[in-house]
């Protein structure tokens, strides 16, 4: 299981942050109209997300807090997920469902996500992977720490809860 040192932040930057990736070349792995379904689980969160670039399963623990955060996350990526989604509602109650455009980078093993999510706003990623485990969870930390610097990422910024607590805490206010 790969170890993950992530942020996400609010961010009114994205076309600087772009810029920003350009010019380090990083790889452009394309732009993705993804919809999350979020599901009920005793612990963790699980959420099928199907886009024309990523349709994964994905199933990940993370504490909710703002600074960086160690995360541990099991991948499946389905050949067809219509009927694995109609599974999924069929034996767990539906929490939400976030629709967003990301834009989705790579820096060496930085993924970067700059993403626009419907109702919520624009937000930055930052998921410093190491796919081996074979690396002291630093020095991922410290890759993600430093791009967080470089992209001037502020801590009032930064975003301790997935987007599903925020269309959630959205929905209870309205």
């Amino acid at each position: 299981m790969p170890q993950i040192a992530e942020i996400k932040a609010r961010s009114n930057r994205i076309d600087e942050i772009r810029t920003f990736l350009k010019d380090q070349n990083a790889f452009h792995k394309g732009t993705d109209h993804q919809i999350d379904t979020y599901f009920k689980v005793d612990a963790g969160r699980l959420k099928l997300r199907q886009g024309n670039v990523e349709t994964n399963l994905i199933y990940y623990n993370r504490p909710n807090t703002k600074a960086p955060k160690k995360s541990t996350v099991l991948l499946y990526k389905p050949n067809e997920s219509k009927n694995l989604k109609a599974i999924l509602e069929e034996v767990h109650p539906r929490l939400c469902v976030v629709d967003k455009v990301r834009e989705i980078y790579f820096i060496d093993n930085v993924k970067f996500h700059l993403d626009t999510v419907q109702g919520l706003g624009t937000f930055v990623e930052i998921e410093a992977i190491d796919e081996s485990n074979t690396l002291d969870y630093e020095v991922i930390l410290n890759q993600c720490n430093s791009y967080m610097r470089q992209l001037k990422i502020e801590d009032k910024d930064l975003v301790s809860v997935s987007y599903s607590d925020l269309i959630m805490q959205q929905n209870l206010a309205e």
